[in-house]
């Protein structure tokens, strides 16, 4: 009997129904079909190469401004509509914003002389004149997410095109700070890292690096994902959300090697964004030059794009509406949730020309 006593202190009693469940959905976790994605009604307005522009119908038209997303060149945008009810897209188009999205697609071998100038000059200009043309407009919002945000602040700097309103989250502006290790930093720097020579072996950056490169800078949170999952499995509607994660998570893309040389030369390594010697093709890109309305946000558990990346936007921009939070989530639960949606929405409905 007092062994008996002594065992059941030191080991915690089963709730074995609840055991069976956690297994049971463990098991289907890695055995069943990948969840499907994409959910959101939609139409092509535009395709350029491996690019394509969506258009997402409003369910019941509220605001004359549409919003235009423009995502990081690193991942696929389906993160953006990964699943019903926590949709970004659908959340959206549900509080009657026409929507659309560039998916920037997968570069092949053939792409790899595209750079930075090109996708932001020949890709993202015409699709956003696409896009005014087609919602038959006169103004725009664009909405960039983590280095798609970087994307469209360069862009809006040096933009003929009517950009009303600019929001941007979970971006990386300031280069200077870093997540990762400190060595990587300084031997990018001082150029005992030779980006160069890596993108000239490979022509574009494989998906397998590219997801190496994540791995390394989140790790060990990268791997905690799994032990949740394990301690969460007897959760059916936690399990479908981590499956859907997991597979965005493991879904990278090839990176154009002239886009990445760009990426790491001129802003990792010299932070001319910042500095104001950024070249787009011939054109200098000065911050200042931006006026749209501003909205930056930021996520106070993200842990890969810091707050100190994205605040110097607010005083580098010369708008006189601008806007600067800080939210509870990390770099992909801002998406993953759908808190994204209700988040621009209270911002962007007092800007959008309501009908």
């Amino acid at each position: 009997m007092a062994a008996d006593s002594l065992l059941k202190e030191f080991i915690p009693s089963l709730d074995y129904e609840k055991e069976a469940k956690r297994w049971t959905q463990l098991l289907k976790a890695f055995s069943e079909p990948e969840p499907k994605v994409g959910h959101t009604p939609r139409n092509e307005v535009w395709r350029k190469n491996k690019s394509v522009l969506w258009h997402y119908p409003a369910k019941q038209k509220k605001y004359q401004i549409p919003l235009f997303f423009v995502y990081s060149l690193f991942n696929k945008p389906y993160i953006l509509d990964i699943a019903p009810k926590t949709s970004v897209i659908e959340g959206l188009t549900n509080m009657g914003y026409e929507v659309y999205l560039l998916d920037w697609g997968s570069p092949g071998y053939e792409d790899k002389k595209i750079g930075l100038d090109t996708y932001i000059e020949k890709y993202l200009r015409t699709a956003v004149k696409r896009a005014i043309r087609h919602a038959g407009v006169e103004e725009i919002t664009l909405i960039g997410y983590c280095l798609g945000g970087t994307i469209a602040s360069i862009y809006t700097a040096i933009a003929d095109e009517p950009i009303k309103n600019l929001i941007v989250a979970t971006v990386p502006i300031d280069f200077q700070p870093f997540i990762g290790p400190d060595q990587w930093a300084e031997g990018l720097r001082n150029g005992d890292i030779n980006i160069d020579r890596l993108i000239d072996t490979y022509g574009v950056i494989p998906p397998k690096l590219v997801e190496g490169m994540f791995r390394a800078i989140g790790a060990p949170i990268y791997f905690t994902n799994y032990t949740m999952l394990l301690s969460r499995a007897h959760d059916q509607r936690y399990v479908d959300k981590w499956r859907r994660m997991n597979k965005w998570t493991l879904d990278q893309v090839p990176f154009a090697g002239e886009a990445y040389r760009q990426l790491a030369n001129d802003l990792f390594k010299e932070n001319k964004l910042v500095k104001g010697e950024l070249m787009i093709g011939n054109k200098q890109v000065d911050l200042k030059n931006i006026t749209a309305n501003l909205y930056v946000i930021s996520g106070s558990r993200d842990n890969l794009i810091l707050e100190d990346q994205s605040k110097p936007m607010v005083e580098l921009t010369s708008s006189e509406d601008k806007t600067y939070i800080s939210v509870e989530a990390g770099h992909v639960g801002l998406a993953l949730s759908g808190l994204f949606a209700k988040i621009v929405d209270q911002w962007a409905s007092t800007r959008s020309n309501p009908l």
